[in-house]
């Protein structure tokens, strides 16, 4: 029910659909584009789940770019000499805001991008409040360098905060995804414009309201929204930004990686993924199925998934069997309801994408082992669960992400071959691994590239650990010191032993 001109009402929260700039709401200056409804700076939030319009957005451009750099840029000094103690006060008061609205939190971003409701409930929103605590208390805690001494010189090291950071973010996780970098940003001292995908914009506006609520100054934290062609190009083609943090496509960061080179402005980039998962000969089969089942989470939307299941040729036909009988079992259907297991697809564009993916692999020759295609029962934009074996090596099916519920099958002989396999695409994020001996396992990891791991499990994240990818999977590494390392200035301060007065 809309209750102002630029609020609705969304599961039980009211939500303001204007930028958050300067520690106020503000429509668009100008028309970055049209609609037959709307005034045309604005764009439709629309539910995945049924189609249903949620709200109209405001639609940015250069105009709120630079008004939202500017108020970052002002409001720096005062954030940056609060020190880590005096952000951190602020962040825990934020943290515990997010906690006490885990279930408006959960229900609002069920609609806005169709991921399930409980998965919400129980982890992703009660991971927004942990990334804002974490980092804070890193601030506070953990961020030291012991002194070392050169020739009597004594070395200091200091983490200096370096500015305003743009952040531009999925919509496969959006409140997560942002505080997974807006945490570390705003705790090293920096402040923050983010831009949240304009498919998911809602919980970003919210969250917005949440940083007010705790007492963060003015300007600290800002909401643009809108197109990436148009806002997001503006934002990190800007001279005044520090840091660029971005979670998405390779296309996209190559186009920002162009813009940020004429500044030198450093970025760090989450890209895609097309992860192995290899079962060896050894493994617990039971494990191994119910590891490759966990790759269908969030209707396949997961850039860490393992897609690729390697699996040795002497349990092929057994795991394959087996596998088709668990997937069968698997509960597709409206993500507010306990009992689905997979939601729909993101938008039409994306389920259309991921159609035609399995299309143009039948046609080259793969064959659809279970799934295929949508769910006809449910209609909207609902993909079934799908398998598809017999693709040819280096085909696209298996080289290229398909970020959707489609898994491929290939086997292998050797632990040689399973490696060479898992290595041969653009990408290099993660990697699964279920295995029946230690160090077996070791040397198969050993030569493996990927910025992480799992062997016998899959999706356990310590903050404190290095996440990121290689190859075209992105640049850098975040978390713990690493996120530090990224948002802040580090410094090196040499004292000398003498020349003091007494």
């Amino acid at each position: 029910m809309e209750t102002a001109p630029h609020q609705v009402e969304l599961a039980e929260l009211s939500i303001d659909t204007r930028h958050y700039i300067g520690g106020i709401r503000v429509t668009s200056a100008q028309a970055t584009g049209t609609s037959a409804d709307h005034s045309p700076a604005t764009f439709d939030s629309i539910s995945p789940i049924d189609g249903t319009v949620l709200a109209c957005i405001s639609r940015g451009g250069k105009a709120e770019a630079e008004a939202a750099v500017a108020a970052a840029r002002s409001a720096f000094p005062a954030w940056r000499d609060l020190g880590p103690r005096g952000r951190g006060e602020i962040l825990h008061r934020l943290a515990d805001l997010v906690e006490a609205n885990v279930e408006q939190l959960a229900q609002l971003e069920t609609l806005d991008n169709g991921s399930l409701l409980r998965s919400h409930r129980l982890g992703v929103m009660p991971r927004v409040a942990m990334n804002i605590r974490f980092f804070a208390d890193w601030a506070m805690n953990e961020l030291q360098h012991p002194v070392w001494q050169t020739r009597g010189h004594d070395n200091v090291v200091s983490w200096d905060p370096s500015g305003v950071v743009v952040i531009i973010t999925p919509w496969n996780a959006p409140l997560m995804l942002a505080t997974w970098r807006i945490g570390p940003a705003l705790a090293a001292g920096d402040t923050v414009v983010l831009k949240p995908a304009e498919w998911t914009p809602l919980s970003a506006s919210y969250f917005a309201d949440l940083c007010e609520q705790a007492g963060m100054p003015a300007g600290v934290f800002n909401v643009v929204q809108g197109m990436g062609a148009e806002v997001g190009a503006a934002l990190v083609a800007h001279p005044g930004i520090a840091r660029i943090a971005f979670t998405g496509s390779v296309p996209t960061a190559k186009t920002i990686a162009r813009a940020a080179a004429e500044n030198l402005t450093p970025v760090s980039f989450e890209l895609g993924g097309k992860s192995p998962l290899i079962v060896t000969d050894d493994a617990d089969l039971d494990l191994a199925i119910t590891i490759a089942l966990e790759q269908y989470d969030n209707a396949g939307q997961v850039c860490l998934s393992g897609t690729r299941l390697l699996v040795h040729e002497g349990v092929a036909e057994e795991f394959a069997t087996r596998f088709a009988q668990k997937a069968a079992l698997i509960v597709q259907g409206d993500p507010r309801d306990e009992a689905t297991q997979i939601g729909p697809q993101i938008h039409q564009v994306h389920l259309d994408r991921v159609a035609e993916f399995v299309e143009r692999a039948e046609a080259a020759g793969a064959r659809v082992a279970i799934g295929g295609g949508r769910n006809s029962e449910l209609g909207g934009l609902y993909y079934r669960p799908t398998l598809l074996t017999d693709a040819a090596p280096g085909s696209e099916i298996l080289t290229a992400e398909v970020f959707g519920p489609v898994l491929t099958l290939q086997t292998f002989a050797t632990d040689d071959e399973a490696v060479e396999l898992a290595n041969n695409t653009e990408f290099g994020l993660a990697a699964v691994v279920v295995c029946g001996d230690r160090q077996r396992a070791e040397r198969l990891t050993k030569n493996l590239v990927a910025g992480t791991i799992w062997v016998n499990c899959f999706f356990v994240r310590d903050l404190a650990a290095p996440f990121g990818g290689s190859k075209n999977s992105g640049i850098g590494r975040e978390g713990g010191v690493w996120s530090f390392d990224f948002y802040a200035d580090v410094k090196n301060t040499v004292y000398a032993p003498s020349g003091w007065k007494e």
